[in-house]
């Protein structure tokens, strides 16, 4: 029965989502019961897509990519993969009629990964962001909205802004490693060799203002969908405070993390805040 086939193709982006990501994850629990697995099943496609892009060194890249993409619009044609992560994924694109454009948007942000290395411009920045990060939080908009395609256009700029908001947080606390084993920078006009404050405090002020707006879309979502994006914002800006108060030369050095016993302290504050209508 395929029933069973897709239960298990179901469960496994879900343990994709649980073992790459304990925030994310966390977030996800957050969500309406209705809508969770789809969330799971949209994390695990992007996920092992980055995966390929950013961790598989000892094997050629650039194939697996393809056959990836390759067996993405094959299972997206054929409503079945027995890739079961693409099987999944497949099953949440149809339901949610989430648009293809997305989808090649975010593969050809992944694709740049495997051979560019600096962003020398804001516009390839901002091309490369949307790419790998505002169109993953669109995709979910789908979902939260569950097709209705009014509220999708009044929430759109706020969830692409809460996707960069929470990709570029990414590559701030990443800079360790992105530029020391993948080589990578992504920030332009930027000298991560000599980062300083000043450089330091544009590129937070910047994330600030994605925050802002993010938040403004926050607090018009659906109840099946506030309080899990709620209490994913809650964590990256506490990431960010600690970004913005630790000195630049440890941001280089060392990956900044908000410890379990604070992302708990979030999640209780959070749900604190939700049910008391704060949000």
């Amino acid at each position: 029965m395929k029933t069973i086939f897709d239960s298990v193709s179901y469960n496994c982006s879900k343990i994709v989502t649980e073992t790459y990501s304990t925030s994310f994850s966390l977030a996800t629990k957050m969500l309406a019961t209705s809508i969770r697995a789809d969330i799971y099943n949209i994390y695990g496609f992007v996920r092992f897509a980055d995966e390929i892009v950013d961790t598989f060194h000892d094997y050629n890249k650039k194939e697996l990519f393809e056959n990836f993409e390759k067996a993405m619009e094959d299972a997206i044609a054929n409503k079945i993969s027995l890739n079961p992560i693409l099987n999944s994924f497949q099953y949440t694109y149809h339901k949610y009629d989430i648009p293809h454009h997305l989808v090649e948007s975010f593969m050809k942000s992944m694709r740049m990964d495997l051979s560019k290395k600096k962003y020398n411009t804001y516009e390839e920045y901002q091309e490369y962001i949307y790419g790998s990060a505002d169109v993953v939080g669109l995709m979910c908009l789908c979902v939260f909205v569950n097709g209705d395609k009014e509220k999708y256009e009044d929430l759109k700029e706020s969830a692409m802004a809460l996707g960069s908001a929470f990709q570029k947080v990414n590559f701030l606390r990443d800079l360790k490693a992105d530029y020391e084993v993948l080589e990578r920078t992504y920030f332009p006009n930027t000298n991560l060799m000599e980062l300083d404050e000043v450089s330091k405090k544009r590129i937070v002020d910047e994330i600030k203002a994605d925050f802002a707006k993010g938040y403004s879309g926050i607090v018009k979502l659906p109840d099946q969908a506030k309080f899990g994006v709620y209490t994913a914002y809650k964590y990256y800006n506490k990431l960010l405070q600690k970004l913005q108060s630790t000195p630049p030369l440890e941001i280089k050095n060392s990956r900044i993390r908000v410890p379990n016993y604070q992302k708990f302290g979030l999640l209780a504050q959070s749900y604190f805040n939700y049910k008391l209508q704060l949000v």
